[in-house]
């Protein structure tokens, strides 16, 4: 077992994580980041990224997560492929222990463990995403434009997609289990009215459809749960839309976290419940979701970290 101590510990390593620990490294902190299991964050399952500032032509998720991940270690990140299994935030310095055995120690830690998009379970769901499957439509809308597509899910965040992609898609199929949705009746009004949108009821997604060379998801098969009958929808894009699960359960115990198990922070603030502990990215919010935020919330982390640590210095030289 091997220990590493930092004044700042940032656990997480996506835009948000990425984000703290250049600012970390910049104001000569010596940051250390858990990369987590899933080394860039969501992005990674990403194909092409068309709204992140500084790109004017689209980057693949990957590489821009590649070169976040390159510029934190020229400034001086360390970065240990690692993840936290249990922490302890009663006193400080605080302590998180690992799955590779390790301890890692910090006098203040950013959360930036993100969240985690709820998926069908299919194997051809896993096959094809990123190639036509996508959790997110705000991210990838666009390049369904004139297309077919079709979302699964009945509650405000499915509509909510839904709606969004008739501003690009040719149309657009709700896909629900039941006979009506959880939507709020707004949205559901919305919804209604809205020419390019089409419902299917009692339906699940029973497999994905598609093409090998290029690879590319050309229907869903459908099953009606009332009747058993079966039918192939031809789409060009499937949209999950049935929730997030914030990367939050070895906290529970440590910090307060919302119903959704969202970890609450103070009003225009990344400080959580435990002082020196701080959240940034999709972890503190499941409202928005999108890279740029999660980068914007990381350094605001690290500034009140940076000030925090600051804080403590003066005290104890008092």
């Amino acid at each position: 077992m091997a220990e590493y101590k930092s004044k700042i510990l940032i656990i997480g390593s996506g835009p948000a994580g990425y984000t703290a620990g250049i600012y970390a490294a910049r104001a000569g902190l010596s940051p250390i980041i858990v990369s987590g299991p899933q080394i860039g964050g969501q992005l990674t399952i990403t194909t092409d990224v068309e709204n992140f500032p500084g790109f004017p032509t689209p980057v693949a998720g990957t590489q821009l997560m590649e070169d976040m991940r390159q510029q934190a270690l020229k400034l001086g990140v360390e970065i240990i492929e690692d993840r936290i299994t249990e922490v302890d935030f009663s006193r400080r310095p605080f302590e998180c222990n690992s799955e590779n055995h390790n301890l890692f120690v910090g006098d203040a830690v950013i959360i930036a463990t993100g969240a985690s998009a709820r998926w069908l379970g299919l194997p051809s769901e896993d096959k094809f995403r990123g190639f036509g499957v996508s959790g997110c439509a705000t991210c990838d809308g666009f390049f369904y434009r004139g297309r077919d597509v079709a979302v699964v899910g009945g509650g405000n965040t499915a509509v909510e997609e839904a709606l969004y992609l008739t501003n690009f898609a040719n149309s657009v199929t709700l896909i629900h289990r039941r006979d009506s949705l959880r939507a709020d009746k707004i949205m559901q009004e919305r919804l209604a009215n809205n020419h390019k949108i089409n419902v299917e009821w009692d339906s699940v997604v029973e497999e994905v459809l598609g093409a090998e060379n290029p690879l590319g998801v050309t229907a869903v098969r459908l099953k009606n749960v009332k009747t058993d009958a079966i039918k192939d929808l031809a789409v060009e894009g499937l949209f999950i839309a049935i929730g997030h699960h914030p990367n939050t359960d070895i906290f529970k115990s440590q910090i307060e976290l919302d119903a959704e198990g969202y970890i609450i922070t103070k009003a225009n603030s990344c400080q959580t419940s435990v002082d020196g502990i701080f959240a940034a990215g999709d972890v503190q919010s499941g409202k928005f979701r999108q890279a740029v935020i999660a980068a914007g919330s990381g350094c605001q982390a690290c500034l009140e970290a940076e000030r925090y640590i600051a804080a403590l210095n003066d005290n104890s030289n008092a």
